[in-house]
């Protein structure tokens, strides 16, 4: 497509906003990220270019979160000067449509979306890997450098932490509370302590010593109604054991696959989520099986997987009236407690697979959430000039100040439905298409409507300028 002068013209008015806007965002995200980590950095012994290189990885995501940004405000600024200067009424008069005018910055803004989406695949997961790395061999040089006194740290999962001071010297911790979630392995407990440290023991464990506290440990849901009893136990040495396997991320030049899906690419994660889905089918065929084999095993050997239901109703129904035809009221008990006995442990290898289902199921929504969320930012560059475009020729006003409150606006009402979107998706409460895409949509068709409108209004000022002449 050949580009008249004017929209040569306008690509030029979009690009030192485009920069602007990118550099500041760029600058505002990097403060943030050195507001939050560097008092743990600075002063902990850390090389300066351990620093530095943690920061240089970490710019990667800013890069995909500030480019979108960017666009909305380079569209307002540009097109909101353009009807200021009254540049649009003179294409009025020529007859020229909104959409000409707007279709050379709408191809611009697709090539940077697709730049973005590569780069989201390609660059992003190794400079999240590379970073996150970074983060646990500084975790390990110093465990509790993500601790903040008299704030809530979860960044364990199955644990929170709660600790009132800490010494900044010896790393010693005081007043510690821990809450441990419930899991297969273990019951929920809260643990309260005076003091403790932590310590690496390898780049997938840490450990955590604690001196003169007590535990407080709640029974199991499965435990009878009698035994649903808290147990309490005072302690003067006590260690506690993390697993970081989830944390222990692949290093750049290392092998491995204990990556997130943060870390991952399209291709990766589709590879992750196939295997999940064929675990989860695996693990539903065997608990049938295993259901049946423990309830009924001299059914279950002499019956095909395909006519094993039917047989398997009949024979349950007729037990029940087997066990009134036994003689003795004592064998009558022992095959009523015997049966009673293979129905509960059928019920917790159900429950048992019920729960690696459910965790699968969530790692693939995490999965699908963070590939469409490849897609999904970056295709709002596109959406933002949709938006943008029509946005800045109604209001006439392309000054800096007017665009950012604008923008603002309009980038908050994004990014906290993106936010909750995404848990949302994580949570199970959506689909994570919904979770990511709805404002994209939603966005989208207020620009179209906006931009239909303005095509109206051009198509009508000029056949009434028609008409006047004609007259």
């Amino acid at each position: 497509m050949k580009l008249n002068p004017l929209q040569i013209d306008l690509l030029k008015k979009h690009l030192g906003p485009f920069l602007f806007c990118f550099f500041g965002v760029m600058f505002v995200l990097l403060m943030q990220f050195l507001v939050l980590h560097i008092d743990k950095l600075i002063g902990k012994d850390i090389p300066v270019g351990v620093i530095f290189e943690l920061v240089i990885t970490n710019l990667a995501y800013m890069v995909v979160l500030a480019a979108p940004m960017a666009v909305l405000v380079a569209s307002l600024m540009a097109f909101g000067k353009f009807s200021e200067h009254n540049e649009l009424t003179a294409l009025r008069a020529s007859g020229v449509n909104t959409l000409q005018i707007i279709m050379p910055v709408l191809i611009a803004s697709t090539i940077l979306s697709a730049g973005l989406m590569w780069f989201s695949n390609a660059i992003l997961p190794e400079a999240n890997s590379k970073a996150r790395s970074l983060f646990i061999d500084i975790r390990l040089k110093k465990p509790g450098f993500e601790l903040e006194p008299n704030v809530f740290y979860d960044g364990i999962e199955g644990y929170t932490f709660l600790v009132d001071q800490i010494d900044p010297v010896s790393d010693t911790l005081y007043d510690i509370t821990l809450f441990q979630e419930p899991n297969n392995i273990q019951n929920r407990a809260y643990i309260k302590a005076d003091k403790g440290f932590l310590t690496s023991e390898s780049t997938e464990a840490l450990t955590l010593h604690l001196f003169n506290g007590e535990i407080l440990r709640y029974p199991s849901k499965r435990a009878a109604t009698r035994d649903r009893n808290m147990e309490q136990i005072e302690f003067n040495k006590h260690r506690k054991t993390f697993d970081l396997s989830d944390l222990a991320f692949t290093r750049s030049g290392r092998s491995g696959s204990s990556r997130s899906d943060r870390t991952m690419s399209i291709q990766a994660m589709a590879f992750v989520v196939d295997t999940l889905e064929q675990e989860i089918e695996e693990l539903r065929y065997q608990i049938v099986e295993d259901s049946i084999s423990t309830l009924h095993p001299a059914t279950f050997n002499q019956t095909s997987s395909s006519t094993m239901s039917p047989q398997l109703g009949s024979r349950a129904v007729t037990n029940l009236f087997i066990l009134n035809q036994v003689g003795s009221i004592t064998q009558q008990i022992r095959l009523a407690n015997l049966g009673y006995s293979q129905v509960e442990n059928a019920q917790s290898q159900i429950e048992r697979a019920k729960s690696n289902e459910l965790w699968r199921v969530k790692r693939i929504q995490r999965y699908w959430v963070e590939i469409h969320k490849k897609f999904s930012i970056p295709f709002a560059c596109i959406i933002f000039v949709l938006l943008g475009a029509p946005i800045g020729i109604l209001t006439r006003k392309g000054n800096v100040g007017y665009a950012s409150i604008t923008a603002s606006i309009l980038l908050t009402v994004y990014w906290i439905s993106v936010i909750q979107g995404e848990k949302l998706a994580d949570r199970l409460f959506i689909s994570p298409l919904w979770g990511m895409w709805t404002f994209n949509l939603l966005y989208m068709t207020i620009g179209l409507i906006l931009l239909l409108h303005l095509s109206y209004d051009l198509r009508s000022f000029v056949q009434k300028n028609t008409d006047q002449i004609s007259t």
